[in-house]
């Protein structure tokens, strides 16, 4: 076997560890826009960064659940105006994103829009980003892709370059005790949709292999109990580590089916995108089993695949997630729709190809 393994992202874990910001900004020369969602503003968390980090001069905030490129455009027009040498990223998955997107793009001459989905290669340069997740659940502080939507054209896609790598990872669990429940219930399986995603996935190897089982296990024991008992440290730390476990899981193999799948379920009926990869994840365990998947089944604490999959049905339900898509009303001309729009790049990282039937039948099973 032959196999490379990259993780460039600095990595500070732990709690309280935002404290430590002030000294990883000495490391960074000029001055810095904090992009985090409209939350921190409302509690005080933004208004702290500024007082405790004076190199941060402005913010960004104009931020929706699936950024849309015309955001990130107008966060670039913001960087370019007040000339900033570095970001900091404070939130869930959609302000890393957007962050790591603008850090880049900002030395480009094209619109933001012209790069999603289209491979157009980036520039070289980019600004140092610090990454610090408010969410447990998409790993994006430690990954090299980003996921936009351009909303005109009803396309979500990722970008993927080693240029979205942040510079630094400031992953503290305090921050994640106010995300609210169905937040922390659908970033919680879309971690554990990546471990598992990333174990069958064609690019699998060791290293991210051990990292998705530790992930996975996190996560089967802690998510339900973090859901039910948010202001638990305890079970809220060991989410933080599983999804930033999950990150380096599925960073270098990439999602699968069930990511594919989720564009555009999130696209067309604005289902959260964790919500909607977790809808399929167990029916894809089921067309993807195989020695290998039971050897993971196993190692995470289950007799058999079904065995994983009857608990991920039951996790569902426990944090009253969506288990079918009854309530659409779905048309025959929408499944077709459905089934044609979710050949994403991402299925080909699949182990089992998956046809159109695969696909037509799940679908059927959920309306």
């Amino acid at each position: 076997m032959n196999f490379d393994y990259v993780q460039p992202v600095k990595i500070h874990f732990g709690k309280g560890r935002l404290q430590e910001l002030p000294k990883v900004l000495t490391d960074f020369q000029g001055q810095g826009l904090l992009i985090c969602s409209k939350r921190s503003i409302k509690n005080g968390l933004a208004a702290r960064l500024f007082q405790e980090n004076p190199q941060l001069i402005a913010t960004f905030t104009d931020i929706s659940e699936n950024p849309d490129v015309t955001e990130a455009q107008e966060c670039i027009r913001l960087i370019q105006e007040k000339e900033i040498s570095f970001i900091v990223a404070l939130g869930g998955g959609s302000v890393i994103d957007l962050a790591k997107v603008c850090g880049t793009l900002c030395f480009s001459e094209e619109e933001v829009a012209a790069y999603l989905g289209s491979g157009i290669a980036l520039p070289t340069q980019r600004l140092p980003l610090i990454a610090i997740p408010t969410t447990s659940g998409t790993g994006t502080e430690v990954t090299a892709a980003a996921v936009l939507t351009n909303r005109e054209l009803g396309k979500k896609s990722p970008i993927v370059s080693d240029n979205f790598y942040p510079d630094i990872a400031l992953v503290d669990p305090e921050l994640t005790l106010s995300v609210p429940k169905q937040v922390t219930a659908n970033t919680g399986m879309d971690a554990l949709c990546q471990a598992i995603e990333g174990y069958w996935s064609k690019g699998n190897q060791p290293i991210c292999d051990a990292l998705a089982i530790h992930a996975a296990r996190l996560i089967f024991e802690h998510l339900v109990t973090t859901y039910h008992e948010p202001h638990n440290l305890e079970a809220r730390e060991k989410m933080s580590e599983a999804s930033l476990i999950a990150g380096l899981a599925f960073a270098l193999p990439k999602t699968t089916s069930s990511h594919a799948c989720s564009y555009p379920l999130t696209n067309i009926y604005g289902i959260p995108h964790g919500e909607a990869c977790t809808l399929t994840i167990d029916y894809f365990a089921k067309v993807n089993a195989s020695e290998r998947l039971l050897d993971f089944a196993q190692k995470v604490g289950f007799e058999s695949i079904d065995a994983m999959c009857e608990k991920i049905y039951d996790m569902k339900v426990a944090m009253n997630m969506r288990i079918d898509l009854k309530d659409f009303a779905i048309s025959e001309s929408q499944l077709a729709d459905l089934v044609c729009l979710s050949h994403h790049p991402n299925l080909l990282n699949n182990p089992v190809e998956i046809t159109d039937e695969i696909l037509e039948t799940m679908y059927r099973s959920f309306i």
